[in-house]
């Protein structure tokens, strides 16, 4: 069945969950959800065992909406279409932005490129806390070992959203830069993504918008 454009948020969400519509009281797992979650974005940020307190929601529902909010971040980023290749900071934004958008804790992506900086693989390094990942060259560089990569770029999120890089970022695009160097790979650049913009830690001047 085609989703109609002008189905609402509450219309759509009980179309994902296979529910039926609204009973006498007018309630309803999508109605209930968006009471409590009033906007798509605070819906996406909601952890399954979060979701799984709204009446009517289980565990099969709620898995069943993180599944299409991944969906999504999948489609606007162009997962899986092949041939990606990154020649600017805004590009790499705009490629793993949805897919970090709305995440509470830091990720940490490694991209692994061939010569022609297309995209060979990306490997998820380090799922840190609220607010910092650890991440050690080793884990970094061993995927890129493996898979031959000419060169490599970085990103990760701040939950805060806030994309102001820390010392700690700083001191860590350095780290790995150096051990690129020794190891003959290329970092082309570390990205932090958030709500609020872009920052390139590896671009003159960096960019934030």
């Amino acid at each position: 069945m085609e989703m109609e454009p002008s189905l609402s948020e509450a219309q759509l969400l009980e179309a994902v969950l296979g529910a039926a519509g609204s009973g006498s009281s007018g309630s309803s797992p999508g109605k209930d959800l968006l009471r409590r979650y009033p906007s798509l974005n605070a819906l996406d940020r909601a952890s399954a065992a979060e979701l799984r307190a709204v009446r009517g929601i289980g565990k099969a529902r709620a898995a069943g909406i993180k599944a299409a909010f991944e969906i999504g971040r999948r489609l606007v980023a162009g997962r899986g279409e092949g041939g990606i290749r990154f020649t600017n900071s805004s590009e790499v934004a705009g490629y793993f932005r949805p897919f970090l958008l709305n995440r509470r804790r830091e990720i940490f992506i490694a991209a692994l490129l061939n010569s022609r900086h297309e995209l060979i693989r990306e490997v998820t390094v380090s799922v840190g806390c609220l607010t910092s990942s650890i991440v050690h060259p080793r884990e970094v560089f061993s995927p890129a070992v493996r898979e031959s990569a000419a060169a490599v770029l970085f990103v990760h999120n701040h939950p805060s959203g806030d994309p102001s890089p820390s010392e700690e970022d700083r001191r860590l695009t350095e780290r790995l830069v150096e051990a690129g160097r020794i190891l003959g790979i290329k970092v082309l650049d570390h990205v932090v993504v958030a709500r609020g913009g872009f920052v390139s830690l590896l671009e003159t001047p960096p960019r934030d918008h």
